[in-house]
Order: structure tokens, then C-alpha cells, then sequence
């Protein structure tokens, strides 16, 4: 079930517009990257009976991973255009999962209503990076569990928004979404409110080709399809080639592409 009586943030409204253009086929982004999901869900711990809540949830992937434990799941992003596809895909799961639309920065939940609170390569985007981490703690409750997957800063996929946002034309952020791959900054964001550990891993995915993954990413990731879109020919066939060429380095001996992505998984107790 699907509930989009919220309001996403005006600041949002271009992200929520930028990530829907991916669609159901964003599921697709989600599936390459699925086992760097399944590490922050094995974290989050959640049991049977828990209170759950997924923050920026694309498709549902995560919310998925979650409500396999049995726990009630809720699960929120800006996008309406992915969360319809998250209300499809998911089905007619036991215990359902409910599906609403609201923003990071403005949760729509009452003060420690959750036992167990995830984000994977979700919240790291919203523009405010303080009301966004405020948000995450207010809604836990004291002893509950914070799970968070978040990209590096200096990785590959910072290395590949970097080459998206060469082609584009948006405004740099003002706060970087890498800077959530960073110790230091989720101690100084989360650390007033929970205990944090840290675990780093690569997530792993493999594609036949360069072309294959571009083909990819053209249909379901929102910001490659949305420089496609506003490029003139010329200008994306220089894309093309850069993205391809990125893409390239990661040919093995075998001919296939082993694309490696290092990210954070942060764990936070709450006090």
C-alpha cells in the first residue's frame, strides 16, 4: 500500500523528479549492488515483532530484505514514481509493507516510534545533512538500531557522479553525500545520539560489457537518464564515450566487467 498525502520538501522536489526518471527499472541499480543491501540489513538486526523503517527506499529492495525478519516494515522515499514500482514489486508480503512518501528531512512519525532504522545509499543524499541525521535519531527509540549504507568519498562511485555531473549542467551540492562514507562526519552528524561502529566493504557486480552496463544505467538510474535527455547529440556521444570508457577499466582477462564499489556500513546503538 502506497500513502503520498506528505509533502516532499521544495529543495527535494528536483531530486525526487531526477531519481524517479529511473522508474521500475531502477530495481535494476538496485539488484548490482544487492549485496552491499543485504550487509546493512544482516546489521540492522531486526527481529520479528520490530518496528522498522527504511528511509529513501527506491524500489523497495531494502524495506524487502528487512521485512524478511518478520519485522513491520515502513518504508519512505521521495520519489512517487519509485515507490509505485516499490508497491508492485513487494506484493502481497507477510507482515506488508507500507509504502509512503516523505522526505528525510521531515519524517512524518512520532519521536522514538521505531525500533530499527535503515537507509542504504539513500538519506547520504538529502541536502541537509544535520536535519536529515536529527531526523534518524528522533524517530529511534532509546535502545533501538541504526543501520546505514553509504558510498565513499574518493571511491569509484564517487568517481562516477563525478563524470555524471561533468556532463550535466545541476549546481554542485553544497554539502557533499560522500561526506556520509566518512567517519568522522557521522560521528560529528550521529554521534550525539548513538554508539557507532563502522564496517567498510566493496560490493561487487559483474556486466558482459561496457555497453551492457551503460544500457543499464540509461534505463533505470535517474541522473544518467536525466543528462541523456538534456544533451544534443553531439554532446551525448561524448557522454557515451566517457561513460563507456570509465566503464572499460574494469574488463578482466575473461572479457566480462567486475565493477567494484566501496562503501560504509555505520551501526548505531541508540542511547
Amino acid at each position: 500500500m502506497l500513502d503520498t498525502d506528505t509533502t516532499v520538501l521544495s529543495h527535494h522536489r528536483d531530486a525526487a523528479r531526477l531519481w524517479g526518471k529511473g522508474g521500475r527499472d531502477y530495481d535494476d541499480i538496485s539488484f548490482v549492488i544487492s549485496d552491499a543491501l543485504a550487509h546493512a540489513a544482516q546489521r540492522l538486526a531486526a527481529s520479528a515483532g520490530d518496528a522498522a523503517l527504511d528511509v529513501a527506499t527506491g524500489t523497495g529492495w531494502t524495506a524487502r530484505n528487512v521485512a524478511r525478519s518478520g519485522a513491520d516494515v515502513t518504508a519512505v522515499d521521495i520519489s512517487e514514481a519509485l515507490l509505485d514500482a516499490a508497491v508492485t514489486l513487494s506484493g502481497p508480503g507477510h507482515p506488508p509493507i507500507r509504502y509512503r512518501q516523505a522526505d528525510a528531512e521531515d519524517l512524518p512519525f512520532a519521536d522514538a516510534q521505531f525500533d530499527r532504522v535503515i537507509s542504504t545509499f539513500g538519506v547520504m543524499f538529502a541536502a541537509n545533512h544535520e536535519k536529515a541525521a536529527s531526523e534518524l535519531s528522533r524517530v529511534c527509540r532509546p535502545g533501538g538500531r541504526l543501520a546505514l549504507a553509504t558510498w565513499v568519498p574518493g571511491g569509484s562511485v564517487a568517481e562516477f557522479f563525478g563524470l555524471i555531473a561533468s556532463h550535466g549542467d545541476a549546481p554542485a551540492p553544497a554539502r557533499s553525500p560522500f561526506d556520509w562514507g566518512e567517519p568522522d562526519c557521522l560521528e560529528g552528524l550521529l554521534g550525539g545520539s548513538f554508539d557507532l561502529t563502522f564496517e567498510r566493504g566493496v560490493s561487487n557486480a559483474y556486466h558482459d560489457s561496457p555497453e551492457h552496463i551503460r544500457n543499464w544505467y540509461m534505463r533505470g538510474f535517474g541522473p544518467v537518464r536525466d543528462v541523456m535527455d538534456r544533451l544534443e547529440r553531439d554532446a551525448r556521444t561524448a557522454f557515451i564515450r566517457d561513460l563507456d570508457a570509465y566503464h572499460a577499466r574494469y574488463e578482466t582477462a575473461d572479457g566480462l566487467l567486475h565493477i567494484k564499489r566501496e562503501y560504509l556500513v555505520t551501526i548505531g546503538e541508540r542511547r
